[in-house]
Order: structure tokens, then sequence, then C-alpha cells
């Protein structure tokens, strides 16, 4: 199939979608891909996290290399455990993917009802991602609806990363109390760090973005989810929507079908982007935000683990489920992209969207 050329840049792709409007061809937009363009250009994937000049062009390089809706990543899943005084090991080696916290700042209830919430500026990662977004701001190309994410890490994952989330898993049984607090502090803290970015680069061109992999229902149950993770999770991104911003970039990660309902209860804009891991149908997805536009969700193992056939198929598939969507779709891998995936993979990503994705 000879490849098409749109009248619309991947930037005016996403904008139309935010205005509820059909673009000329479905965007690609993979989730979380910093660490496979460092790898891409020739860097580590360390320096996706550590060294923001490196990690910025490694982004904006390989996004406009694959034909990629770019908006500037700077973050990882485990945060919260550096941020409020833990240890951290940066990625390396063929199966690291991102920085992990090799000591979490609190290990008993005690230590939870103790802890104080940090200087944000100058907690964990935040003063590198405040560099990155300081370069990233300087400029916005056509394949940028947005030049900085305001990083807003889902509530109940931040508090499970300060404590681990096994611990916080046993803690839901055995101290409440103790989950509670951590809640609390994990809610303030993101929207202390919400502010901080607001005031540093306004909301024009910026998209708060939040992730929640800890709340998925292999780890807690959906009356969990309810009781605990639901009330902050709507406090935390009411506050975040009353400081101007219109649109949140939410990644549901993982096997969330059943918490679904009480995500429905958690304001995340007009529309807001709802990512979604391959646990969940596209179809369901769109049934329970009707009025949001889906992200997802070719399953990251797919990339990493088969031929650029079975890539460009498995693509094929994802992007005619979504052109069925009434919502609005976007093109993305259901989780981080995996840094290893080989660059034929990745190309066949690219032709599957050229092949498949354009609107009659």
């Amino acid at each position: 199939m000879a490849e098409r050329k749109g009248a619309m840049t991947n930037r005016e792709r996403i904008e139309a979608l935010l205005r509820r409007e059909r673009p000329d061809r479905v965007p690609s937009w993979p989730f979380a891909s910093a660490g496979f363009a460092c790898v891409y250009t020739g860097t580590s994937i360390a320096d996706a996290y550590n060294k923001p000049e490196v990690s910025l062009a490694a982004q904006r390089k390989t996004c406009q290399d694959f034909d990629w809706v770019f908006v500037p990543m700077l973050g990882y899943a485990a945060f919260g455990g550096w941020e409020f005084g833990g240890d951290i090991k940066w990625p390396s080696g063929e199966f690291a993917q991102a920085p992990m916290v090799t000591r979490h700042p609190v290990e008993t209830a005690d230590d939870v009802m103790n802890l104080q919430l940090p200087d944000v500026k100058n907690s964990g990662i935040v003063p590198i991602m405040m560099d990155f977004y300081k370069l990233s701001s300087q400029e916005r190309k056509d394949n940028e609806p947005f030049n900085v994410m305001n990083l807003v890490i889902g509530t109940f994952t931040l508090a499970g990363n300060i404590c681990g989330p096994e611990k916080l898993a046993k803690w839901l049984f055995k101290k409440p109390e103790a989950v509670h607090r951590l809640l609390r502090l994990a809610s303030d803290y993101s929207v202390e760090l919400a502010q901080y970015w607001k005031d540093t680069f306004g909301i024009e061109g910026v998209i708060p973005m939040g992730g929640e992999p800890t709340s998925a229902n292999e780890i807690i149950s959906p009356k969990q989810f309810e009781e605990f993770a639901l009330p902050y999770l709507k406090e935390t991104y009411q506050k975040v929507l009353d400081m101007g911003y219109k649109t949140i970039y939410m990644h549901i990660c993982g096997e969330q079908n059943l918490n679904l309902p009480f995500w429905t209860q958690v304001p995340m804009g007009d529309p807001a982007i709802i990512s979604i891991g391959h646990e969940i149908e596209l179809e369901t997805a769109a049934k329970y935000f009707p009025n949001d536009i889906i992200l997802g969700n070719i399953e990251p193992a797919i990339i990493q683990t088969r031929t650029p056939d079975e890539v460009y198929e498995a693509s094929r598939k994802v992007i005619e489920k979504g052109k069925a969507l009434n919502n609005g779709f976007i093109f993305a891998t259901g989780c981080d992209t995996p840094p290893m995936a080989t660059v034929e993979n990745m190309k066949a990503m690219t032709k599957a969207v050229n092949d498949f994705g354009w609107y009659d």
C-alpha cells in the first residue's frame, strides 16, 4: 500500500480531537517512549531520566523519525520513593526500563505517622524534571500539541511508592490509618507539584498527566479502590482542573475493568484523554468514557518479542477498533514502550497507522 500524506500535522490531529472533531488520520502517540528514544539514538536508558538535554533531543528525533505525536516526558513509575526520602537505582542493563526504588522512605506504620511533606521543588527527580521542561518549553513543533507535561502521579500509586506496593496492600487490612495518612500526603504533594508547574509554565501548551498502576485489580479489590483510592483521586484531580486546565491525560494502567465504574467519578477534564492497557477493551473504555478521547492499547510485549509482521497485524486490529469509536481515538502502546524493541517493529507500527488509520 502506497504511503499516504495527510493535510494535518500530528499536532493538528490532537488539537482536532480536543475540539471533538475528527482528524484526517488516527494519531500515533506511543506511551512513555523516552527509554526507547535514548536507545534508538545511541545513548543509555538512564539518560532518559537523568540527562535532560540528551533525553529531550532523543525524544524529539525519535518522534520525528517515526511520525509520532511528541509530548516531552520525564518521570518514572516509581515516583515518590526517592522524592519522599528513599533511594533509587538508575536503569542499566538489558532488562531495566526505568529507575527503581532500592530503599523506601518508610518501613513501619509509625514511620508513616511521622513522615512530613518534602520540599516539592527540591525533592528527588523534580529538579531534573524542571530543567527538562524549561528546555522543552522553549519551542513547540508541528508534532507537539503540548510541550510541557505536568506530572500528577495517581495518589494511590504515589502512596505505594513511598512504602512499597506490597506493604501498602498489606496495610489496607492491618493498618488502614497508615494508608490514609500516606494517601493524604500523596494528594497534598501532587497538588503542590502541579501548582509549582502551573506557576512556572502556566497552562498554555501544558498537559497534566496521571497514572495509576498500583490500583489495578491484580493488587486491590474494587471495594478497596472505592474506599481508599477513589476519594483522593477525585480530590486531587479536581484541584488540578481548578487551576485552569481543560484536559488531563490519565493512564489507567493494568487490569482495571472492575474499577471503571469508579473511574467515571474522577474529574479528568473536558475532554479527558483516557489511556488504557491491553487488559481493557477499547469498546469498554469508550462505553464508560463516552465524552473522552481513548488512547491505546497494543500490548507492549508484542512490540518487544514478536516479528514486524506480527506487530503490524496487531497494530491493524487496534487501529480498526479505535477508528470505529465515536469518542475520538489515539493509537498507542498500552503501557511503557519497550526500550529494547527493534526499530523494525516500531516501523511496523507506523506503517500500520499509515495504511489503516485514515478516515474516509
